[in-house]
């Protein structure tokens, strides 16, 4: 059984949280009056939004050292929604990667919508988890751990796949913003 801390109380961390636990793991909830609260996970799931990550780490870093930390930000301009926040040949997990060298870093949970996640399907398919990270010890406990939820879980690749995983989470945020999609509905992957 895996114990999951979940910085982030809003829609995504409370969704994650049900995913950990209807596959029998622990979570913990974090939020912002919790700060003082040490993280006990062995597995840190980052669910902020991406301006909050330099404060989180600022207070976190050190809980961090070897843990799994699982980044589910995009790092879209929320003014416009019209681009990525990050520079073309980068990501928003390998800039928390290359702060927290001690730590395990995955991209997880951002191509999926809170309520497709909780759902558990995208329209009639199972809802599907894409996981890119470098270290293949780390990525197999959270499929793990997504997978005795009931849900869909593919190695996306290394690390640097996460740069694609937050094209494709921008464009779903994209088109929900535009109300092309709901946003409780989502990309769907046959495999």
């Amino acid at each position: 059984m895996a114990h999951i801390s979940i910085i982030g109380t809003g829609n995504m961390g409370q969704a994650i949280s049900s995913v950990v636990t209807r596959g029998g793991n622990t979570a913990e909830l974090l939020g912002r009056a919790d700060a003082d609260k040490p993280v006990t996970g062995d597995i840190v799931v980052l669910a902020v939004p991406y301006p909050a990550i330099d404060q989180v780490l600022a207070e976190r870093a050190e809980q961090l050292k070897g843990k799994i930390v699982v980044d589910i930000t995009n790092p879209v301009n929320f003014e416009t929604f019209d681009s990525l926040t990050v520079p073309a040949d980068s990501s928003a997990t390998a800039e928390i990667a290359g702060k927290l060298r001690g730590s395990r870093v995955l991209k997880a949970f951002n191509t999926t919508f809170a309520g497709t996640l909780a759902a558990g399907t995208v329209g009639p398919l199972t809802t599907t988890v894409l996981v890119a990270g470098d270290d293949a010890d780390a990525k197999a406990t959270l499929i793990d751990v997504i997978r005795a939820a009931g849900l869909q879980a593919i190695d996306a690749g290394a690390l640097k796949r996460a740069r694609e995983l937050e094209a494709l989470g921008f464009l779903q945020i994209s088109l929900a913003a535009n109300e092309k999609v709901s946003w409780t509905g989502g990309f769907g992957v046959v495999a």
